[in-house]
């Protein structure tokens, strides 16, 4: 029996909505994220929330969630870099 194409998509979000979730508890744990691109973040982010957007207009719930998700996980670390500079 073939798994429906939705349960590929949303274990897909999942997946790469908590990609970054490693990248947050260490920034966090050592308090420092000079490892962590400024530009890799920006366009991450710009990329996160256009599929938002196309999730909105598609009115498709898990691109919406798995990317929302990923937007604030990555907002976060964005923050932090900001916050850790120059230590």
């Amino acid at each position: 029996m073939p798994i429906p194409i939705s349960y590929i998509g949303i274990a897909a979000g999942i997946f790469t909505g908590t990609s970054m979730i490693p990248q947050l508890v260490k920034t966090v744990k050592e308090k420092n994220a000079d490892g962590v691109s400024a530009a890799m973040l920006a366009v991450l982010m710009i990329g996160l929330a256009l599929w938002v957007w196309y999730g909105i207009e598609k009115e498709d719930w898990p691109i919406i969630i798995t990317n929302a998700f990923s937007f604030v996980i990555n907002l976060a670390i964005a923050i932090l870099r900001l916050v850790y500079r120059g230590r």
